[in-house]
């Protein structure tokens, strides 16, 4: 992207681009790319390569997948905040919930965008937030904010980083034993996560689990 004009009224906004999609990435980065007062400084496909890229970029905001091969984006928030503090991250979502809104809140995210939104929408919340806003549809952020409060109890609330590796295996419809064999644990343990799963997500079974934390977007 060529340099601003000399005396121009201020300067753009360095903006990470995280998305494993390549196709994705680049209708994304060459639509951001050509809007004024937005420079795209670099591309991650991987939560890994993001937090070495923001360390390195030191971007205004982190758009970040929330799908990602090695991982949820979203769990990987308060990792790129800790890379560049100044950063403010803003996530993609194929569909949005209260309650993923509230993880991205918790998190220390600053919104939560939808891939479907129109250009200027996704624009919108890029400027939104590097200016120090928040991009949470009003539909989502009534929903966040209860669940913030507490007047609304978060499903899942209180899971353990591998009780959510276990709730993203049982979506992909792995069984008991496979789960114990892609964690690495004993199978009496694996069966142990499940039902902490089950029980933090007030299901009776696993697929009732993967539709409560469907609905409630602990998972897409």
């Amino acid at each position: 992207m060529s340099p601003p004009p000399a005396g121009s009224a201020s300067p753009s906004i360095r903006l990470l681009l995280v998305e494993d999609h390549d196709m994705v990435a680049e209708a994304i980065g060459l639509a951001l790319g050509q809007t004024d007062g937005v420079e795209v400084v670099g591309r991650s496909a991987s939560i890994a390569a993001a937090v070495a890229d923001t360390a390195r970029f030191k971007p205004d905001v982190v758009l970040l997948d929330r799908r990602l091969p090695d991982g949820d984006g979203i769990s990987a928030i308060g990792r790129l905040m800790a890379a560049a503090p100044e950063a403010r991250v803003l996530v993609l979502t194929g569909e949005a919930s209260a309650s993923a809104a509230t993880r991205v809140a918790e998190a220390g995210g600053v919104g939560l965008v939808l891939k479907s939104s129109a250009l200027h929408e996704l624009e919108a919340a890029v400027r939104q937030v590097a200016e120090g806003g928040v991009a949470f549809a009003p539909e989502l952020l009534a929903g966040v904010l209860d669940r913030l409060t507490g007047r609304i109890r978060l499903a899942g609330a209180g899971m353990t980083a591998r009780e959510r590796e276990t709730l993203l295996l049982l979506a992909e419809g792995a069984s008991t034993a496979q789960i114990s064999e892609r964690l690495g644990v004993a199978h009496n343990t694996a069966r142990n996560h499940i039902q902490r799963v089950l029980e933090k997500l007030g299901a009776g079974s696993k697929l009732e689990a993967v539709a409560i934390a469907r609905r409630e977007g602990l998972i897409d």
